[in-house]
């Protein structure tokens, strides 16, 4: 599914050379990964491209590059508009897929509604894929964020109060590498981006059970995040409660909307462990 872009948005991985990355010998489909780089080629900034931007994006050659290309206008996943193409929305059932084969999170949805009503906050849930958080349900309740956020966007997750909660839920190896690969930079002046400190950050939400994030991610936004989890009781998403810091400090936030999180957080896990 594509993500819409946010003016600070780390860039897009298939904007540059396909990373190198280790081949399962002849399980490895190749021309399927390229095949997925092309498509991942587009985003908000790169809406419409030609054929020889599309292949320095995905790091193929212009023939390699135009024989998926073609293949995916068949198939109509992409348009051709003279020499620009584009995604069609068809693509949209790739992502979608994903969420019907997790008809839990539908379940959720009403949840998260109730949630959002009796804060008055947008309410989001994401999943951790890679070092990043990407929105698989979202409730809003007005425009906080200059980014624009819905179902499968992306934010990193260092800096987010859902990330951190996912990070939360990794085995020590596992965070390390996650925020060893990931762009540690600092988002507004609040951004913690020292691998240390963010462990201890990450070690205090395991042992309380939620994060709390102060404009770290961006200037005026607070958020308040909770931990979805499975019948053995591993992480396997988070939701949160995200406001404006003009209108709710931080400390208000923890204050006034933990307990309602925290008891849709519960449900939530309830219904997944009775699906899983």
């Amino acid at each position: 599914m594509a993500s819409p872009a946010a003016p600070d948005h780390p860039a897009n991985p298939a904007a540059g050379a396909a990373p190198a990355q280790e081949k399962p010998s002849d399980s490895y489909v190749q021309s399927f990964a390229r095949g997925l780089s092309v498509i991942r080629a587009f985003d908000t900034q790169h809406p419409a491209q030609t054929l020889s931007e599309i292949a320095q994006a995905s790091g193929l050659t212009r023939a390699g590059a135009r024989r998926i290309l073609l293949t995916l206008v068949g198939l109509g996943y992409v348009r051709a508009d003279g020499r620009l193409f584009r995604l069609t929305p068809k693509i949209l059932d790739l992502g979608f897929a994903y969420l019907t084969s997790m008809p839990f999170w539908n379940l959720a949805e009403p949840i998260m509604e109730a949630l959002s009503q009796e804060v008055h906050e947008s309410c989001s849930i994401s999943v951790l894929d890679g070092t990043e958080i990407v929105y698989v349900l979202r409730v809003p309740a007005r425009k906080i964020m200059t980014i624009n956020l819905s179902i499968g966007s992306r934010l990193p997750a260092y800096c987010s109060s859902m990330g951190r909660v996912l990070l939360a839920g990794l085995p020590d190896a596992e965070l390390d590498r996650v925020l060893g690969a990931s762009d540690l930079r600092a988002r507004t002046d609040r951004t913690i981006t020292d691998p240390a400190a963010l462990k201890d950050i990450v070690a205090g939400i395991r042992a309380r059970g939620w994060a709390l994030n102060d404009q770290e991610l961006e200037e005026g936004l607070v958020s308040l995040a909770a931990p979805i989890r499975n019948r053995a009781g591993q992480v396997i998403a988070a939701i949160n409660i995200s406001g404006q810091a003009n209108r709710t400090s931080a400390d208000e936030m923890a204050s006034n909307f933990l307990p309602p999180l925290l008891a849709a957080s519960e449900k939530i896990s309830n219904l997944v462990s009775l699906r899983t």
